[in-house]
């Protein structure tokens, strides 16, 4: 269903019921489902670098298609670890933990879009789109019940948090991707604010997102479409060749 351009104020209450779904029941549930998927692949657990490559299909039957070659990006500063919903993927590989550095490994929808710009100059953006502002959070306190949301505090009753990323104060934050990870309820310390943004290089890292050129994350903007349910994959090299055949991944390179 396409949407046209909902009120500011839909947008932020939109942004704390879908900002972060939580992962399936049965990890491959949302990759069968989908028509596009973001596939990102570490060398290692402890990798602060990987690549990306896209796939598409036509019907949720059909076979995967590559968009293009992979294309470098950064993960968080420690690698990755197994995110909410995934802990018995494995048994090889560390689990997220809010703090730690480490992006999160599993499937999770990719739903949510933001930036500075208004919403009239981002029209050919297909996702639902959330203006960043200088009232605009992401709590990371784990104390808070905004948790792991992304909320315009200028409309919330009380700010119950000490600790968010101002995310209009951020610069990678100029355009991004809402990585629906640990949500409905949040799971305390299990991790929070998970994006995909602009690196600031090919030698830098995150805090725990995944990050590349700001041009082919613009391209990425616009390719994805709600209706195809995309999501991204974020492995390590031997897990994606352990759990390609069993949840029905894309072939890597």
């Amino acid at each position: 269903m396409m949407r046209r351009h909902p009120p500011q104020e839909m947008l932020f209450t939109l942004a704390l019921v879908v900002a972060c779904q939580p992962a399936a029941p049965v990890p491959s549930a949302q990759l069968d489902a989908s028509q596009q998927v973001v596939v990102v692949i570490t060398p290692t657990w402890t990798s602060t670098v990987g690549t990306m490559t896209r796939f598409e299909r036509a019907t949720p039957a059909s076979v995967w298609t590559r968009v293009e070659a992979p294309i470098p990006l950064v993960v968080g500063r420690t690698g990755i670890a197994w995110g909410v919903g995934f802990d018995d993927a494995s048994t090889d590989g560390p689990h997220k933990r809010e703090g730690d550095g480490k992006a999160p490994a599993g499937i999770f929808p990719l739903d949510t879009a933001f930036g500075f710009a208004p919403r009239d100059s981002m029209r050919n953006v297909q996702l639902p789109y959330v203006r960043l502002l200088p009232t605009t959070d992401c709590v990371d306190d784990t104390a808070s019940v905004h948790y792991n949301t992304v909320v315009d505090k200028s409309t919330v009753p009380r700010v119950d948090w000490t600790s968010a990323e101002h995310m209009r104060e951020v610069p990678q934050y100029k355009i991004g991707v809402i990585v629906g990870y640990n949500a409905s309820p949040p799971l305390k310390a299990r991790g929070s604010c998970i994006f995909l943004h602009i690196w600031t290089g090919a030698d830098s890292h995150t805090a725990g997102c995944t990050a590349f050129d700001e041009a082919k994350l613009r391209e990425v903007m616009l390719w994805l479409d709600p209706n195809k349910r995309p999501v991204l994959v974020q492995l390590t090299a031997a897990e994606y060749g352990k759990l390609r055949v069993k949840w029905r991944l894309p072939p890597a390179e």
